[in-house]
């Protein structure tokens, strides 16, 4: 029988060409000229390359995006396992508003040098060095939009990567200590600190850094499927894995508070995480389509990214609360369900399913309430030069939340 990380070794390049064979059937000739031009354009939040250069090329720059990152994890020796796949599920979904192999490696390239200064293997920090490509929209910025034209372009956007790269490592850790694991995007927690700095910095050197919405509106028969799909092999593939002890494990997993790091491959199956995944990313699916939401590169990379932490902290019982939270913040507001922003956060504020998982219910309900009022905000404060603003969010409501909680239970207890 095959081992799980055998499995995911055959499962993650199958899946990186079938995006990229999907790219060439739906856009044709043209998607190739369309990925090299994704390479060079702007892409802070929010840039939907559906919008821009089309479905196939965005479809084929997610899956070099992934190949970029499944190669680094192999190259390194690093194990398959929960993490990596929570990694490449984001790195992909991401590859469809926000990140370019052009953009992501010079963030690697940082943190790998942040390494060799600590001391360290690059495998020790591949996990912080795959999510931190949330900054690849700050080489991007560097690189083509603050009027820099030849090397000089190049040196600056590379420079800027190879800079926040080094410091992801430190910063890191300190976020962790901050929400102490309540929340699943500590790396967006993470981005979203150096990109404050970061858009400080280029603010002060003239250039306003003023929002766009390039968000595609135009759902098709295959942009509603795409997921759903997915999920399909996902759950197929979990069940022929473990079969009915997939289905078990897959129950322990709705057990867990999902709190970082909890790696549901390493604790169940592979069998189990991947059903989970597959839940998810249907329910999603279900999820934007009655409410009348766009399938587009925003929405569906935002359900390739909890489907990937499906294995590694999300699951349905610990995100509903957060979801919910979402919801009834927006209907008490007068924010229409299927807007973007009300959108995006009700399928990134899953960072937040740990506090559901831990505390119980309600607080997870307050979570999710607090999480799109501040969301909304914090997009503006990064210049949109942090792709997991969410994680942002989510990391500030999630320290506020573990610091009322436990300062309560510490006083109820007659601790001081």
């Amino acid at each position: 029988m095959l081992s799980q990380s055998r499995i995911l070794s055959v499962f993650f390049p199958l899946m990186i060409a079938a995006f990229a064979a999907a790219g060439f059937i739906v856009g044709g000739t043209e998607a190739l000229s369309g990925f090299i031009s994704i390479q060079i354009q702007p892409a802070r939040l929010i840039n939907d390359f559906f919008m821009t250069e089309g479905v196939g090329a965005a479809l084929i720059n997610s899956a070099a995006v992934g190949l970029v990152g499944y190669l680094l994890i192999r190259l390194t020796g690093t194990t398959l396992s929960g993490p990596t796949f929570a990694a490449i599920f984001t790195m992909m979904g991401f590859g469809l508003f926000g990140k370019t192999p052009v953009n992501i490696i010079p963030i690697f390239a940082g943190v790998y040098l942040s390494s060799r200064f600590a001391l360290k293997t690059f495998k020790e920090y591949i996990i912080i060095a795959l999510f931190g490509t949330a900054l690849g929209p700050l080489v991007s910025t560097l690189a083509v939009e603050i009027g820099l034209t030849g090397i000089s372009a190049v040196i600056a956007g590379a420079g800027g990567g190879l800079v926040v790269g080094f410091f992801l490592p430190a910063v890191a850790v300190a976020m962790l200590h901050m929400h102490q694991g309540y929340n699943l995007y500590n790396m967006g927690m993470t981005c979203g600190f150096l990109s404050l700095f970061a858009a400080a910095l280029v603010r002060a050197g003239g250039p306003a850094l003023a929002a766009d919405l390039n968000w595609y509106s135009e759902s098709s028969l295959f942009t509603v499927l795409l997921i759903p799909v997915l999920s399909a092999v996902l759950l197929i593939t979990g069940l022929l894995t473990g079969g009915r002890k997939s289905l078990t494990a897959f129950l322990k997993i709705q057990k867990q508070a999902g709190r970082l790091p909890s790696d549901f491959i390493d604790m169940t199956s592979l069998g189990g995480a991947m059903i989970n995944s597959a839940l998810i990313g249907l329910i999603g699916s279900a999820y934007i389509y009655f409410i009348g939401g766009d399938f587009n590169g925003a929405t569906i990379g935002g359900l390739l990214t909890i489907m990937g932490f499906g294995a590694f902290g999300t699951h349905l019982k610990n995100s509903w609360p957060v979801v919910a939270g979402v919801i009834l913040a927006a209907l008490l507001f007068g924010k229409p369900l299927a807007a973007p922003g009300v959108l995006l956060a009700a399928i990134f504020c899953t960072t937040l399913a740990p506090i559901a998982g831990q505390f119980g219910i309600l607080p997870g309900i307050i979570a999710g309430f607090l999480h799109l009022l501040l969301v909304s905000q914090t997009g503006s404060w990064q210049g949109g030069m942090n792709l997991y603003n969410n994680g942002f969010a989510g990391g500030l409501t999630a320290s506020l939340i573990v610091a009322v909680v436990q300062w309560y239970k510490n006083n109820k207890n007659g601790t001081r």
